[in-house]
This record gives C-alpha cells, sequence and structure tokens, in this order.
C-alpha cells in the first residue's frame, strides 16, 4: 500500500480521535458546570455537579482496571480484516453516538427528574467509556503492527501526533463560535452559548471521529514479518505478566502518568481561568489558533530533535520549559499577551514529549518480547490510552471540584470571585501540576533506560533469535 496514504489514513484517524478525547476529557466538564445546571438554585447545582464528577471519575478509572483486558481482547482477535480494524469502526459508532447522547439533558430530566437523569447519564457514560476504550487501543496499538523499523516508525508517529494535534487544538478554536454560531441558528439566542449549540457542536465531534476511524480503516494496512509472526493468544494472567514483568515500561508508565495528570488538569482549567478570571470567554479561541500553530512547529521538530539530542532530552528538557511557562502564568493576571505567552510555552513541549513517550512505549513491544519470548502489540500500547485516561478521569473530579471551590459555576462574574477562591484556583491549575511534571521529569531521566540506540540492539537481537528458530524448524521438517 502507498505509504503517503498510509500516513495521511492514519493521521487523520489521530486527528477524528484527539478532537473526541479533548470534547470529552476537557469541555464537556465546562458544559456539565456552566451550562447543563444553571437552574438558578445554586446549592442544587453545585450537588448535581458534584455528582456527576464523581461518576464520570469512578466511572472511568473503574473501566480504566479492564484495559488491559480489552487490549487482551484486541491481541486475540483474528478476521480477516485483521485484529485492529474492526474494534476500531465498532468502538467509533457506538462512542460518537454516546457522546452525542450525553450533551443532552436527556429531555429536561437533569432539572425536572434528577434522579433518572444520573441513571441514565451513568449508562450511556459506561458505555461511551467502554467502546471509547476499544477504539483507542486498537488505534494507537497499530502503530508497532505497521512498521518495525524505529525510523518508519518514528514517521508514522509524528504524522499521527501531526493530526493528533490538530485535533485537539483545533477544538479550542472552534468551540465557542461553533457552539454560538449554533446557538443562533437553532436556539435563537444570537450571540450566546446554549444546550442546543453544544449538541450541535458534540454531532459535529461524534461525526469527525467516525470519519477519522473510518479513513484509518481503509487506508492503513499491517506489515508482515518475522518477529510479527512470534504473536500469540494471552489469557488474563499473561495479560498483567507482559504489563508488570516490562520494567521500562513501568517506569514509563509511572512518570507519563504524573505528567499527563498535571497538563490536563491545567489545560481543562484554561477556559475557566478566560471566563471566570478574565471576562473574555470569547478570547479563548486565540488559545485554539496558537496552541494548533504552534503544535505543527513542535511536531514537524521531533524528528529533528530526536536526532540531534535524543529523546531523553526531550521528555525532560520539555517539562522543564513547561514549569518555566507555568511561573510565567502565575503572574500573567489578565493581561491576554502574558497569558498566552505562558500558555505557548506550557504547550509547546507538549506533544514532542507525548511523542517521546509514544516511541518509548511502542519500543517497549520489542523489548517486552525479547524478555517474554511473545509479541503482545495491543497489551502494550493498551498503557498509554490506559494513563491518558486515569489522568483525565481524575482531572475530571479535580476540575468539578476545582469550578466549586473557586466559585466558577453558571453564570459568576469575574468581580464575584474572592481572594480566597482566586488561591484556590491557583492551586488547581499551577501548584499542583506544577509538582506532578518536576516528579515525573525525575523518574523519567533516572529510571528510562530503554533509548534509540538499546531499541535497535533488541531488534537485532530478535531477529537472530526468531530467525535462528524458523532455519531449525525448516531443517527439521
Amino acid at each position: 500500500m502507498n505509504q503517503v496514504k498510509q500516513y495521511m489514513s492514519y493521521a487523520f484517524g489521530a486527528f477524528g480521535h484527539d478532537a473526541f478525547y479533548a470534547t470529552l476529557s476537557t469541555y464537556f466538564v465546562i458544559f456539565v458546570t456552566s451550562q447543563l445546571f444553571d437552574s438558578g438554585n445554586h446549592a442544587a447545582d453545585a450537588k448535581m455537579i458534584s455528582i456527576v464528577t464523581v461518576m464520570m471519575m469512578v466511572i472511568r478509572i473503574i473501566e480504566i482496571a479492564f484495559d488491559p483486558l480489552i487490549g487482551g481482547a484486541v491481541d486475540n482477535t483474528r478476521s480477516k480484516w485483521g485484529k485492529f480494524k474492526p474494534w476500531l469502526m465498532v468502538g467509533a459508532t457506538i462512542s460518537s453516538i454516546m457522546l452525542i447522547l450525553i450533551f443532552t439533558s436527556f429531555g429536561g430530566m437533569n432539572i425536572n427528574k434528577p434522579t433518572l437523569y444520573l441513571i441514565l447519564f451513568g449508562i450511556a457514560f459506561v458505555i461511551l467509556d467502554i467502546f471509547y476504550s476499544f477504539k483507542d487501543i486498537a488505534f494507537w496499538s497499530m502503530l508497532p503492527a505497521l512498521t518495525v523499523d524505529s525510523d518508519k516508525r518514528a514517521r508514522f508517529g509524528t504524522i499521527a501526533r501531526f493530526g493528533s494535534t490538530l485535533g485537539a487544538q483545533g477544538v479550542a478554536l472552534i468551540i465557542m463560535p461553533t457552539i454560538t454560531l449554533v446557538s443562533g441558528w437553532f436556539g435563537g439566542a444570537k450571540g450566546q452559548q446554549t444546550q442546543v449549540g453544544w449538541l450541535g457542536f458534540a454531532i459535529l465531534i461524534g461525526a469527525v471521529s467516525f470519519l477519522g476511524a473510518l479513513s484509518t480503516a481503509f487506508g492503513t494496512k499491517e506489515e508482515d514479518n518475522i518477529i510479527r509472526e512470534n504473536t500469540e493468544k494471552v489469557g488474563i494472567v499473561g495479560i498483567f505478566k507482559v504489563l508488570f514483568k516490562n520494567d521500562q515500561l513501568m517506569w514509563l508508565a509511572l512518570s507519563y502518568f504524573m505528567f499527563a495528570f498535571g497538563y490536563v488538569i491545567t489545560s481543562s482549567l484554561f477556559l475557566y481561568y478566560f471566563k471566570y478570571i478574565m471576562g473574555k470567554p470569547g478570547e479563548f479561541s486565540l488559545v485554539g489558533a496558537v496552541t494548533a500553530i504552534l503544535g505543527i512547529i513542535s511536531v514537524v521538530l521531533f524528528p529533528f530533535l530526536e536526532n540531534l539530542i535524543k529523546r531523553k532530552a526531550i521528555y525532560v528538557g520539555g517539562i522543564c520549559l513547561m514549569l518555566i511557562g507555568y511561573v510565567v502564568f502565575n503572574f500573567a493576571g489578565t493581561n491576554l499577551f502574558a497569558v498566552l505567552l505562558a500558555i505557548s510555552l506550557i504547550f509547546f513541549p507538549y506533544p514532542m514529549i507525548f511523542l517521546a513517550a509514544l516511541m518509548t512505549i511502542t519500543d517497549s513491544v520489542e523489548y517486552g518480547q525479547l524478555r517474554l519470548g511473545s509479541r503482545n502489540e495491543s497489551v502494550t500500547l493498551a498503557v498509554r490510552p490506559l494513563l491518558d485516561k486515569l489522568a483525565g478521569a481524575f482531572a475530571n473530579g479535580i476540575v468539578g471540584l476545582a469550578a466549586i471551590h473557586a466559585g466558577m459555576i453558571g453564570n459568576t462574574k469575574p468581580s464575584e470571585i474572592s481572594a480566597s477562591q482566586l488561591l484556590n484556583f491557583k492551586t488547581y491549575i499551577f501548584y499542583a501540576p506544577m509538582v506532578l511534571m518536576a516528579l515525573a521529569a525525575i523518574v523519567y531521566f533516572a529510571k528510562v533506560t530503554l533509548t534509540e540506540a538499546k531499541h535497535a540492539e533488541v531488534v537485532k537481537e530478535l531477529e537472530r533469535k526468531l530467525g535462528a528458530s524458523k532455519e531449525d524448524i525448516d531443517n527439521i521438517n
């Protein structure tokens, strides 16, 4: 299959996938806190917001425990369409429908029948989360199946991250204009944001996610080689053995979780900062524009920097740059230029750090194969989505609490935020994430030793061992 076609198909799949993820992990909570529960009864609204955000957190944490099993189910799938693509399409279809559903009030039940609303929301969110997990794991675990060559793998990862960056940051760019536009068209509220506007936005994102999955399913092809032939079905015990006996995967997981947790908390609160601190929610589109441009530059730079300074320096150095951005943000106040500068410093290294982590996890497939004797692509690659979802689950709960503790719910005005509430907000958006980021850098620097050179040695050793084994079998036959 044409290599360029594969790159573009995988990139568009990543575009739709991360647009979906950004909507679910960042903007759905904003919909809940600012639009869904705005009855005017502050105490009742705060109670419902707390219940919904805690439900989301608990559901996602419980479901995350099954992610390795989902990875095992994908690894054990045998079909004429391969093992990834059936789950990719099923997951994309059902999760997109459920995303649209949770951006409704279930016919006004959020106010008139709150208990029934919570039951229906819980069911819809469980279904969404399960099938999103199948799609997430199937999509990213395709990466080591597309090629075992480190350079080609880096190109696939880079172009995928290019697409995912445009998808995630594109959401920040279009969300407020789209909601306002749809609210005016169908909600009769020109220049405002209504529930109808949010629903229209969710329909758009669901469609993009589905089309992206369709593009990947029809535009990519798994590579056949001697290393990938060394794959066998694994049971439940084997799944967890694959994970916990891969020391490099585990150290990377610890570091990346702390990094992702800190980043998602901060990025989820950006819009709150613009709305409740600066009083300029309409200016938030600038964040999408700036981060989309920076994301493209960051992704394009990654292969060059990887060749020049290697992944470890990118990961650790990138976090250091982000910490500088946090310091600038802490003193930016309501100055739009200073805020955008701080966000730029925080965001610019993020795609490169993500790619460094993704490449390390992907390389750990061969590392684990050499250590354990069998290849488990989806089980291993399930770790990265698992960590992102775990970080997102905790962050969803934290953001809901932050909104309540900082008084940032409903139509509260910036002038109504007290000094103590502002301090609470800064703790959530700045101080706690900075600690998590610093710890993530320390763990990666000290414990992750699976470098590019080390992976090349692993691949050569695998080819030698598996080639010799195949030759022995041929001689016997």
